[in-house]
């Protein structure tokens, strides 16, 4: 279950983190767009670490600003809630991604994409 899970928001668009993996976001949690029809879900730490480094880069190169637009528009930074494990997805990143309500999350190196569970 480490590398994946599938979940049902709740009314609140609420996405609730398997407890076996609540401590990788205890940094805090950045969400963007992903390259596709997805959400990408970083855990703040590798944000900082890994991700903003990779967006600095030259100012006029035309790759990287193009980076830098899909992964600062629409991204949200917030906290797991401590007591039931929980985030909550904006609704313009939910309809970026198109998930209605059934999710799948699957781990892609050190941050998981969620998507719109398949039907």
């Amino acid at each position: 279950m480490g590398d994946y899970f599938e979940r049902k928001l709740d009314d609140k668009r609420r996405l609730s983190i398997p407890a076996e993996l609540r401590d990788e976001f205890a940094s805090g949690v950045v969400i963007t767009r992903g390259f596709k029809n997805y959400l990408h879900v970083y855990p703040k730490s590798v944000w900082d670490d890994l991700v903003e480094p990779a967006l600095q880069g030259n100012i006029l190169d035309e790759p990287t600003a193009d980076k830098n637009v899909r992964f600062r528009m629409g991204k949200v930074e917030s906290e797991i809630d401590a007591k039931q494990g929980r985030i909550t997805l904006d609704q313009h990143l939910l309809d970026h991604a198109g998930i209605n309500r059934d999710v799948v999350a699957i781990r892609a190196g050190k941050y998981w994409r969620l998507m719109a569970k398949p039907s």
